[in-house]
């Protein structure tokens, strides 16, 4: 196996030649992201916008680059500018005609544009700090030395141009380091030095060495090298990024995700050679079962215990599926990944392959994911090239390769043996189980499918070992947790945090809570089959065994922020629709009962619905969700079941007073005017589509509720807020 690592090194060698050609360290960098969210919101158009600039200046000290989905989706574009031994500076909602005063202010006249930072970093800060508020590592805040810090920066008169501090959660750096230590740890940026701090003279000798005479303190460098690193060297400052744990998006607006040499240079492929020159499949699966990771798509089922109960089969024809079919409303967790960095998900794939002794593996993802698709392939082919991929990789033994196979888009899919029988050209329907897919799968043999998140987790469980994964965690469940955070909240987008951390941290820490100083009222987790959580429960951990007390689910990763405008029955309604029409129709209960479990919904939002009413709900809910065949009918009562125990209230206001207290449900809405407020502007009755709205110039309005629509226009032109929605 000596050859594996000859191997490595070449295309190592070949990836910093690469990188060093073309100028890497030396040049200014500008980096566009590149996935289907930026190029939605113009990022192309950014990009040749700054091609034009690039060549009528004649510049040749630039380079202009893709990078992934950093996951800051309201903010998109975001373009990056580095330039050598200064802050990087990242812009948001970049337009064409911003382009221009990025390039001739920013790149060509040293001067930043304050109007669109991603974060407001001051201008010419020198040196910024951030400092881990963890307790893993000791506890800034508790240790006393982050005021310290802060005391020793006032009493020196240093400035925020000079030296600029940031107090974050944790960096993930702790889970590395000696636990009897007891050290803070505390990044400086732009040199992207990382120090362990015990004493006021670690602070005062960082403050006098480094920030006056820009001499690094070697005796409190930490000699590691944490993976989220790479990650805070570019996105530190923004108060969104700091405050997560990176390691399945570790890679995510780092790297060019059509590079494999960019890949390469942040240790990418150092797993699969470790698997390989260690040629011990039974450690693989050691490694994974050791690391607590879990399935990731939903269901949490241990990832080691999976891999090892395929291995153990008699039959040697084995298959890996990365199950890439993310169907959920709102989640873009996977899409992001495989767009932003897809050689990771091939490297997990590999080692996947390797560790239960497979030769073939698929990507399974829906072709409405055409951009995941055209970079998955791309890096299959690069894989392929550089003998990562095919016979004998890296010169070992092993040889495995990949396809891609499209879905049509059927949530049911998702599902193990719907996906299987879509993949075998059937009609995607799931089938009982046992004998499990690891037993009998795809074409009937051992096959283990496991989604783009789990894959992603694989290779820094190699590299850094499964002790450091586990630590991150819970005691049950290793690593951390993806989500698309989205809804009533100022900050949405992706957010990969420590199992463990609370739904408040999410929602508030890194949300930043409600906008317009709103009151949250729920959180509904786990995608359309996923339950509500009322606000009093913001406090609980988040993995899997806690969700499912309070009856919800982690699933793939959706996380929808409620506040006090949206109908919890509503909220129901919505999520019974998609479940109803994604039900494959195999089994009665999913069937059937969803049909009928939505046409009660649909009665109560209109107002016709009875006391008699909410006791059928609750039963049928609870007979689909045992009786279903699949995780789709198992799950799809759960946004009943949660609202019915924690909101029921509101059920009780539809179908006794036939009011919906949050003015949600049309058909319970009514518009009044307040005689007191109307000025007989006339501009509610000039908008009013019907008209239903009669009154003349300087007189008060009356609306007539028998031919109202209930389309609200006039509650929303109204700029005296005399129309009165009840």
């Amino acid at each position: 196996m000596n050859n594996v690592n000859a191997n490595y090194e070449l295309l190592l060698q070949k990836a910093e030649e690469y990188r060093n050609s073309l100028g890497y360290g030396e040049k200014i960098r500008i980096r566009v992201g590149s996935a289907t969210c930026e190029h939605a919101a113009g990022s192309q158009i950014v990009y040749e916008e700054f091609q034009k600039h690039i060549l009528s200046s004649g510049r040749q000290d630039i380079i202009l680059e893709k990078t992934g989905c950093t996951g800051r989706c309201s903010c998109e574009p975001i373009v990056g500018v580095f330039i050598p031994n200064k802050l990087p500076v990242k812009y948001q909602l970049v337009k064409r005609e911003t382009v221009h005063k990025i390039f001739m202010d920013h790149i060509v006249g040293g001067k930043v544009v304050p109007e669109n930072l991603l974060d407001k970093t001051p201008d010419s800060c020198k040196y910024h700090i951030l400092m881990c508020d963890g307790t893993g590592c000791g506890g800034a805040l508790d240790s006393g030395l982050r005021f310290q810090f802060e005391m020793k920066i006032a009493e020196l008169g240093l400035k925020p141009e000079e030296v600029w501090l940031t107090h974050i959660g944790c960096l993930g750096f702790c889970t590395i380091m000696d636990k009897k230590e007891q050290t803070v740890q505390v990044m400086v940026r732009p040199d992207n030095i990382i120090y362990k701090i015990k004493t006021i003279k670690d602070i005062e000798d960082i403050i006098d060495s480094h920030f006056k005479k820009g001499k690094v303190v070697q005796r409190l460098v930490a000699k590691e090298k944490p993976i989220s690193q790479r990650f805070y060297n570019l996105y530190g400052d923004v108060a969104f990024f700091n405050k997560q744990t990176r390691i399945a998006l570790r890679n995510a607006g780092v790297v060019n995700p059509e590079s494999i040499y960019d890949y390469l240079h942040y240790k990418g492929f150092l797993a699969l050679k470790e698997v390989l020159q260690k040629n011990d499949p039974e450690w693989v699966v050691k490694q994974i079962t050791e690391s607590k990771l879990r399935g990731r798509g939903g269901g949490g089922f241990p990832t080691g215990q999976k891999w090892a109960s395929a291995r153990k089969t008699q039959e040697k024809i084995r298959y890996i599926i990365c199950n890439a079919d993310e169907g959920d409303p709102g989640a873009f967790m996977d899409r992001s990944m495989l767009e932003s960095d897809p050689f990771s998900i091939v490297e997990g794939m590999i080692i996947g392959g390797f560790a239960i002794g497979a030769q073939k593996g698929y990507f399974y993802i829906r072709a409405e994911y055409p951009l995941a698709v055209e970079r998955i392939s791309h890096a299959i082919e690069e894989c392929r090239k550089h003998n990562l991929l095919g016979q004998n990789i890296l010169g070992s033994d092993f040889s495995f390769d990949l396809e891609i196979r499209l879905g049509a888009g059927a949530f049911v899919c998702g599902e193990e043996t719907a996906l299987i029988h879509s993949i075998e050209g059937e009609r995607g329907q799931p089938r009982v189980r046992p004998p499990y897919p690891t037993e009998s799968g795809l074409w009937g043999k051992p096959t283990v499918i496991n989604n783009v998140e789990t894959f992603a987790n694989v290779p820094p469980i190699i590299v850094y070992g499964p002790d450091w994964f586990a630590q991150v965690g819970t005691r049950n469940s290793g690593g951390t947790k993806v989500f698309a955070l989205a809804g009533k909240i100022q900050r949405t987008g992706l957010v990969e945090v420590p199992m463990g951390t609370t739904l408040r941290d999410i929602v508030y820490g890194i949300g930043g809570g409600p906008a317009g100083g709103r009151k949250a009222k729920a959180i509904q987790t786990g995608g359309p089959a996923g339950g509500c959580i009322p606000e009093k429960y913001f406090d609980t951990p988040v993995d899997f065994d806690t969700l499912g007390k309070l009856g919800s689910i982690m699933g793939s990763g959706g996380m929808i922020v409620l506040d006090e405008d949206d109908c919890m029955v509503d909220v129901a309604k919505f999520y019974m629709e998609f479940c109803q029409d994604e039900s494959c129709g195999k089994c009665t209960p999913c069937r059937e009962g969803t049909k009928r479990i939505l046409e009660t919904l649909t009665r109560i939002t209109e107002g016709k619905g009875t006391e008699e009413d909410l006791a059928k709900l609750e039963r049928l809910a609870k007979l689909v969700k045992k009786s279903s065949l699949c995780g789709l009918g198992k799950a799809a009562p759960n946004p009943i079941l949660s609202t019915l125990n924690y909101f029921r209230d509101e059920y009780e206001a539809h179908v006794r007073d036939k009011k919906c207290p949050a003015h949600k449900c049309r058909s319970l809405i009514h518009y009044v005017i307040d005689p007191e407020k109307c000025v007989g502007c006339t501009m509610c009755a000039k908008n009013c589509p019907v008209p239903c709205i009669t009154g003349e110039r300087k007189e008060v309005h009356v609306i007539d509720t028998a031919r109202c629509i209930k389309c609200g226009r006039c509650f929303e032109v109204c700029r005296f807020k005399a129309v009165k929605k009840l």
